[in-house]
C-alpha cells in the first residue's frame, strides 16, 4: 500500500513538471516576442510549479525512509513539511503577481501579440485547469497534502493564464491595459490559498484531531469482538498519511483471565492494523459483572455526573471491596476551565451517599470522537 502510495505520488508529480516546463518554454517564447511582462511572469510562475512537483518526489521519497535509531516513528511527517514548502512557493508566487502588475502600471512599454498568442495561452489554461484538478484528485485518493497544494497552485495559475488571456484579448480589441488590475486581483487569490495551505500544514505538524470517520470506525471494529463490552480513550497520534501509533481501552467482565485477555488484544491489534493500518496497543477496564452493589454504585454515579453538562462520557468504573475503593473516568469537555473542581462536587455529593467508600476519579479529555 505505502509503495503504491508512493509509486503514484511520483508518477503524478513527474507529469507536472514535464507540463510545466512545455507551458514554461511556449510562454516565455511568446512573451519574450510580443514584449509581455505578464506572460513572462506566468512563464517564471509555472517554472515555480514545476520546482513544487520536484518537492513533492523529494519529500514522499524522504518520508518513506525506515524508522531509525534517532526517528523510530519514521519520517512520515516530511510530507506536511512539503506542503508548507510548496505553500511558500505558491505566496512567493502571488506576491510577484501583485509586484509585476503594479509595475505595469508605470511602464511605457507597449506589449503586441497576435492569434497565436491567444491561441497558446488559451492551451496553457486548459492544460492548467487539468493538471490541477488531477492533482487534487490524486493528493485526496493517496492522502498527500503536497498534491493536494500543488493542486490547488495549478488551478490558481489556471486563473491567472485566463487574466493574461482577457488582457490580450482586451489589448487586442480596444487597445487598453487592463492585465495589471487582473494581476492584483489574481495575486490576492494566491496569497489568500497559500496561507491557507500552509495553515493546513502547520495545523498537521502540531497534531490534529483525528476524522470521527476514522475514530467510530476503530472502536466499532474494536467492539465488533463478543468479549468486549465497550472501547473507551482512543488516542491517535499521527506520523504521517497513514502512519499512527495510538492506545486504547476496552471494558471486559472481571472474571476474565489473562489466559483470556492476552490473544483478545492480539487480535484486536491486528485487526486495527490490517484495517486502518494503525499500531494500536491495548489497555484493560475490568467491570463488575456479578456484584449487585457495584451495580448500584454505577447507576448512582451515571445519575449524578448526568448534572454536569460538560461531562461528557463516564467510563473505566470498578468497584474494589476489598479496598471499599470506586475508581473511573470522566471526560470533559475542553471547552470546561473547572473540570478539578467539577470532580471534587461529583466527589463530595458521592461521598455523602456512600460514605463507606473512596471515590479515586480520573480526568480524562475526549482525544477523539
Amino acid at each position: 500500500m505505502t509503495m503504491n502510495r508512493e509509486k503514484k505520488i511520483v508518477q503524478t508529480s513527474i507529469i507536472g513538471i514535464l507540463g510545466n516546463v512545455l507551458l514554461v518554454a511556449a510562454k516565455a517564447t511568446i512573451g519574450l516576442i510580443a514584449g509581455s511582462i505578464a506572460i513572462i511572469t506566468d512563464a517564471v510562475n509555472n517554472l515555480t510549479d514545476a520546482l513544487s512537483s520536484i518537492i513533492t518526489i523529494i519529500g514522499t521519497k524522504l518520508a518513506n525512509k525506515k524508522p531509525d535509531k534517532k526517528h523510530p516513528y519514521g519520517h512520515g511527517r516530511v510530507e506536511y513539511l512539503t506542503s508548507m514548502i510548496i505553500a511558500i512557493i505558491i505566496l512567493f508566487a502571488g506576491l510577484t503577481a501583485i509586484i509585476e502588475s503594479v509595475k505595469s502600471f508605470f511602464s511605457k512599454e507597449v506589449a503586441t501579440y497576435n492569434y497565436i498568442s491567444i491561441i497558446i495561452v488559451s492551451i496553457a489554461v486548459v492544460i492548467k485547469i487539468v493538471l490541477g484538478l488531477y492533482f487534487k484528485y490524486v493528493g485526496k485518493k493517496v492522502e498527500s497534502e503536497a498534491l493536494k497544494a500543488s493542486g490547488t497552485d495549478a488551478l490558481f495559475d489556471a486563473a491567472l493564464s485566463g487574466a493574461t488571456l482577457i488582457g490580450i484579448i482586451v489589448s487586442m480589441i480596444w487597445n487598453v491595459a487592463i492585465e495589471g488590475y487582473l494581476g492584483i486581483g489574481i495575486g490576492l487569490f494566491i496569497l489568500k490559498s497559500g496561507f491557507s495551505i500552509l495553515r493546513q500544514g502547520l495545523s498537521s505538524v502540531i497534531g490534529e484531531r483525528t476524522s470521527k470517520e476514522v475514530s467510530d470506525g476503530i472502536k466499532k471494529l474494536v467492539c465488533s469482538f463478543p468479549e468486549v463490552i465497550g472501547a473507551y480513550d482512543l488516542i491517535l497520534n499521527d506520523y504521517g498519511p497513514n502512519k499512527a501509533i495510538g492506545s486504547i481501552h476496552i471494558e471486559v467482565r472481571d472474571d476474565l483471565t489473562a489466559k483470556d485477555i492476552h490473544p483478545l488484544t492480539r487480535q484486536i491489534a491486528a485487526a486495527a492494523y490490517m484495517k486502518y493500518g494503525v499500531i494500536l496497543t491495548v489497555g484493560i477496564y475490568a467491570r463488575n459483572e456479578s456484584n449487585q452493589t457495584a451495580k448500584e454504585l454505577r447507576e448512582y454515579v451515571a445519575k449524578t455526573v448526568k448534572e454536569y453538562k460538560y461531562v461528557k462520557q463516564l467510563h473505566g468504573f470498578y468497584v474494589d471491596e476489598a479496598t471499599r475503593l470506586v475508581s473511573f473516568d470522566l471526560i470533559f469537555d475542553f471547552d470546561n476551565a473547572n473540570s478539578e473542581e467539577n470532580a471534587r462536587e461529583i466527589e463530595a455529593k458521592l461521598k455523602e451517599k456512600y460514605p463507606e467508600y473512596d471515590f479515586n476519579i480520573v480526568i480524562d479529555k475526549d482525544f477523539t470522537d
